[in-house]
């Protein structure tokens, strides 16, 4: 399972993405491979990084900065925006 389902499977993240007017289709969190990679985040059961996740609206892009925190034993996976940016299409 890979981030994006663990973060959608909460009611809160699917509200952040509905104030955005992002479809989940259009998500795509920056980096991902190397989080995962990461020879320190492999021996530790939970993990806390910071993401830059780029959605796609009707208005253009927008990007959400912030932590994202996550148990892979647990599946669980929780993001704590701290900014974003929209990008006019």
């Amino acid at each position: 399972m890979n981030l994006k389902e663990l973060l959608l499977k909460g009611q809160n993240f699917i509200s952040l993405l509905n104030q955005f007017r992002i479809d989940a289709k259009d998500l795509i969190i920056k980096d991902e491979e190397t989080i995962f990679n990461n020879p320190i985040n492999q021996n530790t059961e939970v993990v806390k990084e910071t993401v830059w996740i780029e959605g796609k609206s009707s208005e253009g892009l927008v990007n959400l900065f912030g932590t994202l925190h996550y148990n892979l034993l647990n599946k669980l996976a929780v993001f704590e925006m701290q900014g974003y940016e929209k990008v006019p299409a």
